[in-house]
């Protein structure tokens, strides 16, 4: 396992994936944090979805295919010819998993107002990749819904969390009466524990105090003075006053601790309003009887009998199951004004010739978390069997872990090219190309220099500065001829 280095540099090369036609000011930031701030020895930069296409398809690489690579936020349509990129051509569509999600949030929000906080983004994304699926048509699936015997089979019903305590079963009188006392006895106990607590401390106290006292009778007007203001005392008739009082204090405070140690038994409501001040600050305990709970227990029946509450939190999803991934190939359902995946997908394929159009319908690829829906596969097939001529061919497929395959192909391509220095870029081409530079391989995007105007030199500027001020004027202020 590789490890950081103590300096907080990293000494083994990397792989860094970037999104198609990445802007070069981006890739040059990117660059100098890995070079300047973790001191690289060098880097490689692809795209995640040919690196995908490269673990499915690594036997028959070098290839030609058309790349569907959906994420989270943005889908792409990359053609890749001959092992290449084909950069002029990439589609990019703005619709991805969080599109879904937010889609699917929505329309249980509407259907569902009383349990607004229930329905949340991430149980809207575990929904999404459990529940929800693409057909084959979209609007003959909908014609199905339409059917009670179908809309039964298919609905999934999802319990959402609840509490029953509100609309618990009546508790009978014995377990009631039973209940109350070992409330009582709780009590008791905290209040016999709270007086034990109470007569410590002032035992404690009193102690410090005779200790005071006996400085006095033993001379030590110096240091009883003192400790008289720590005790914030100002005479010794007020130290005094406050050991009597603290004597009375703990002499009555055992006598109530033996007389509930003889008595043993619990309290009643009576005896338990003559230790109310004893009882401040106990928050554990609530009244077993409250105002709320008499008037619930009183209802109780007649609510149970008329509501069902598991019932009232449960979710049925019909068609939402179909409407949210069909955002991908209508984008209009949510109000976004562009071409769904089946008009891109043409729209590139009409930019090749006839030849190189079935080249690369020959390996349709799909990847990426949002084509992971059960049916995608099917509906891309019925999508290029309508928009592909009479009697073509091609061939869709999926990767095998559209999640992760990129993670795998980019790991697969750096061990078999780690001692090349094709796709790599180290220091000194950082230092010598600027941190917008690529090295091209199979899953890179294209490199293209800017190209700046450079600068005219000092010594040119100032000797043409110089012949304009020797140029004689005419009275007008301009130039001869």
């Amino acid at each position: 396992m590789q490890q950081e280095m103590p300096g907080g540099c990293v000494d083994y090369p990397l792989v860094f994936t970037e999104a198609p036609c990445t802007p070069l000011h981006v890739r040059q930031m990117v660059s100098e944090l890995l070079f300047e701030c973790y001191q690289v020895p060098k880097v490689s930069f692809g795209i995640d979805g040919l690196y995908s296409f490269y673990r499915n398809k690594k036997e028959e690489f070098p290839t030609s295919g058309l790349v569907v690579s959906s994420g989270y936020h943005c889908t792409h349509i990359l053609p890749f010819l001959n092992g290449r990129l084909d950069a002029k051509n990439i589609k990019r569509m703005n619709l991805g998993g969080f599109q879904a999600v937010t889609y699917l949030h929505r329309l249980l929000q509407l259907k569902y107002p009383g349990h607004l906080s229930a329905i949340t983004l991430s149980r809207m994304e575990e929904i999404l990749h459990e529940h929800c699926y693409v057909p084959d048509d979209y609007m003959e699936e909908l014609q199905k819904w339409r059917c009670p015997d179908y809309y039964e089979q298919n609905v999934h019903k999802m319990q959402l969390p609840f509490s029953s305590k509100l609309l618990g079963t009546a508790v009978p009188s014995e377990e009631k009466h039973e209940r109350r006392q070992q409330q009582l006895r709780r009590l008791q106990e905290l209040n016999a524990r709270r007086r034990e607590e109470k007569l410590q401390q002032d035992q404690e106290r009193l102690d410090r105090l005779l200790y005071v006292q006996e400085l006095l009778e033993d001379g030590q007007v110096e240091q009883f003075h003192k400790s008289l203001v720590e005790l914030n005392m100002d005479s010794a008739e007020e130290l005094q006053s406050y050991i009597h009082k603290l004597n009375v204090a703990i002499e009555q405070g055992r006598q109530r601790l033996l007389g509930d140690a003889i008595d043993g038994k619990p309290q009643t409501p009576e005896t338990m309003g003559a230790e109310q001040e004893d009882m401040e600050g106990i928050s554990e305990l609530e009244p077993l009887y409250s105002e709320e709970q008499m008037e619930l227990e009183k209802t109780t029946p007649t609510v149970q009998a008329m509501f069902n509450i598991a019932e009232y939190h449960q979710m049925y999803l019909g068609t939402e199951r179909i409407r949210v991934p069909e955002v991908l190939f209508q984008p209009s359902l949510i109000g976004e004004d562009q071409a769904g995946l089946a008009e891109t997908m043409q729209y590139i394929l009409d930019r090749y010739p006839q030849e190189v159009q079935q080249e690369l319908v020959q390996n349709v690829f799909l990847t990426g978390g949002n084509v992971m829906y059960p049916g995608m596969q099917a509906r891309m097939e019925k999508e290029l069997l309508q928009m592909r001529p009479f009697g073509s061919t091609f061939h869709v497929y999926r990767a095998t872990h559209p999640v992760l395959d990129s993670w795998h192909g980019a790991s697969d391509w750096a061990l078999q090219n780690l001692e090349v220095e094709e796709g790599w870029i180290n220091r000194k081409d950082y230092e010598e190309m600027g941190g917008e530079y690529v090295k091209e391989h199979f899953a890179s995007n294209l490199y293209t220099a800017i190209r700046l105007p450079k600068p005219a030199p000092r010594s040119a500027a100032a000797s043409t500065s110089q012949e304009t001020e020797n140029v004689p004027q005419t009275s007008s202020g301009a130039a001869p001829l």
